[in-house]
């Protein structure tokens, strides 16, 4: 790797034996994936995954000190993941005392040391940082130093960022020095797709189920989807955007998909078009049938397959402020149907403390309130990583939640109907 006179000079110590380490640890990773030199980071803000305070995450703690002691911090503020708790959403008295008293012990600890750090603001946690309403929004072309896969993808695809799905811990140590290795994602010919996904169902997809679908098939290379814009237009609106969001989270966590071009709508393919196609890429076709092959092949991990459900999750990745009312207004129309006033088990939505600040400010708020639906900032991942709550038969329409725990994947409208006395 090629470094300038200002990056050899952080890696020889002359600004500090802390800060040579962060320059170390980066062009040791750079190495490994055979980048030719360091590129400056150009996004405002970054963003970081750790974001909870597990009590065996000693050496992220001991790291973030030496940072802080050493006085080695970055120009950029940051928001970061969900908090892993929230004493709202439905945990019995032997759950809470394994997160209080077992899992989540040095959760204000580490929130005190990303303060310091130089966390945005005290809302600042959550996995959709470039919702408006949270402010971390890149521009495109940006270089980020993320790790976040959803967030990643969706910056990456959606506003045309420039981010390498980075670990944790790397996305500060990218964001201290102000660098990141430039190989992958980075770069303009691993920004080319290897995949020509053609959509040829006769409904809308499910963002969740489509995305899933991609994610396996292509693992970490980059698709260029056809026939999508058909069903979600042209124009990356509210509605597009948090299709895509969702999509895009499922083909991050069902493969690792860093980068899709969405045809006519993303704005590299409106740019480009088939010009980022590259030679010899492979085609997969999507139908009704491979759509509902997929669903029916995964697995249901539950001690019980035919136990009822207990709990319901949806927002994963947190939703947006008209997800939050479209939701808001089907759970409505639903229960009115069934001749129903509250859901029939206990559901949470999550979204971004900024989101759900805004969505208070609406009549949804009291609506939702009424059906006996929870909001919550919650990270859904970390309340299922509970053992106790690992053996709860939960539901949600989440395939990245259906990925890393015991959830059980759902479509939204079969989530909407078990939750409003249907079948499931």
């Amino acid at each position: 790797m090629i470094l300038t006179k200002e990056q050899q000079a952080i890696l020889n110590g002359e600004k500090g034996e802390t800060l040579a380490k962060v320059m170390k640890t980066l062009v040791m990773y750079g190495d490994a994936f055979e980048a030719e030199k360091l590129v400056p980071i150009t996004s405002k803000y970054n963003h970081l995954v750790t974001s909870f305070g597990l009590k065996v995450m000693s050496p992220v703690y001991d790291l973030m000190q030496q940072l802080l002691d050493s006085g080695v911090m970055s120009e950029q503020k940051f928001s970061v993941d969900p908090r892993p708790i929230d004493k709202n959403v439905p945990a019995n008295f032997l759950q809470n005392f394994v997160f209080n008293k077992f899992m989540y012990t040095k959760q204000s600890f580490y929130e005190d040391q990303l303060n310091k750090l130089g966390l945005m603001n005290e809302d600042a946690f959550t996995c959709t940082c470039y919702m408006d309403e949270v402010g971390n929004k890149p521009k495109k072309g940006d270089v980020l130093s993320w790790a976040e896969s959803s967030a990643v993808v969706y910056a990456n695809s959606v506003l045309g960022a420039r981010c390498n799905r980075n670990s944790g811990i790397i996305d500060i140590m990218g964001s201290i020095v102000g660098f990141v290795p430039y190989f992958g994602l980075l770069t303009d010919e691993g920004r080319k797709a290897t995949w020509v996904v053609k959509v040829n169902t006769t409904k809308k997809p499910e963002a969740q189920l489509l995305g899933s679908a991609i994610g396996m098939k292509v693992m970490e290379d980059v698709p260029f989807v056809k026939g999508l814009d058909k069903w979600i237009g042209t124009e990356l609106n509210d509605e597009a955007c948090a299709y895509l969001k969702d999509f895009g989270a499922a083909t991050a966590s069902n493969g690792a998909v860093g980068l899709y071009h969405i045809e006519n709508l993303t704005p590299e393919a409106v740019e480009s078009s088939e010009k980022l196609i590259a030679e010899g890429a492979k085609e997969y076709i999507i139908d009704d049938a491979e759509l509902e092959r997929v669903q029916k092949n995964y697995p249901v991990i539950w001690k019980n397959p035919e136990a009822s459900p207990k709990l319901c999750f949806v927002g994963c990745p947190h939703l947006s402020l008209q997800q939050l009312k479209v939701w808001t207004e089907n759970i409505e129309a639903e229960l009115s149907k069934n001749n129903l006033k509250k859901v029939t088990i206990p559901t949470v939505l999550t979204a971004a403390p900024g989101v759900l600040r805004e969505f208070e400010k609406t009549d949804y708020a009291k609506r939702l309130k009424a059906t006996g639906v929870i909001i919550s900032y919650i990270c859904p991942l970390m309340y299922m990583n509970n053992p106790l709550c690992k053996k709860m038969p939960v539901i949600t329409s989440s395939n990245k939640l259906r990925t890393y725990t015991s959830a059980r994947y759902y479509t939204d409208g079969e989530i909407l109907s078990i939750i409003t006395g249907g079948k499931k």
